[in-house]
């Protein structure tokens, strides 16, 4: 049985939700979100509660349970506080800058990566070394961070390249002569 699905999610004041058949509509002071609930599950809305129930007894019912919960989880959370990323880039002239909507990113190429900000995320970079993303999806918040990174993972030597502010880099020892 699922822990997580059994627990209600509360909406806010100042936040109006909506149910109509599977498609579920969050609004708030950040901005409106929308899902799609899978056919696995029902979700209701009452009292400024969603509750979601599994349809059957099948496994995949069960799973899609708890995953659902959390995604309407999401939806409330996103729109009231918003989601963000704190990217650290590690390493002699790596660096990063904002120009209009794209991230330059300096690391270590011989060219500077250009990096397009996608609609519904806002990045800044209060130092050189420094980048911080955040948005009301914490999907796309995610997949921008992880694209940053992509282009210069750290490596276990010397802990260069673009990792996370709350990343641990597991450290190896360098040859020994």
């Amino acid at each position: 049985m699922s822990r997580i699905g059994k627990k209600p999610v509360a909406v806010p004041q100042g936040v109006e939700a909506s149910i109509d058949g599977k498609h579920i509509t969050v609004k708030g002071p950040k901005g409106v979100l929308t899902m799609t609930a899978v056919d696995d599950v029902t979700v209701s809305l009452a009292d400024s509660v969603f509750t979601v129930k599994p349809v059957g007894e099948t496994k995949r019912a069960r799973s899609m349970w708890s995953m659902q919960r959390t995604l309407i989880s999401n939806l409330v959370e996103g729109v009231t506080a918003g989601y963000s990323k704190t990217l650290q880039l590690v390493g002699v002239g790596y660096r990063a800058a904002i120009q209009g909507k794209q991230v330059k990113l300096q690391l270590g190429f011989s060219h500077d990566v250009m990096y397009q900000i996608p609609d519904g995320i806002d990045i800044k970079c209060p130092d050189q070394t420094t980048v911080v993303i955040s948005g009301i999806d914490k999907q796309k918040v995610g997949q921008v961070a992880a694209e940053i990174r992509e282009w210069r993972k750290p490596e276990p030597y010397k802990g260069k390249g673009v990792k996370y502010a709350d990343e641990y880099i597991f450290r190896k020892e360098g040859k020994k002569k």
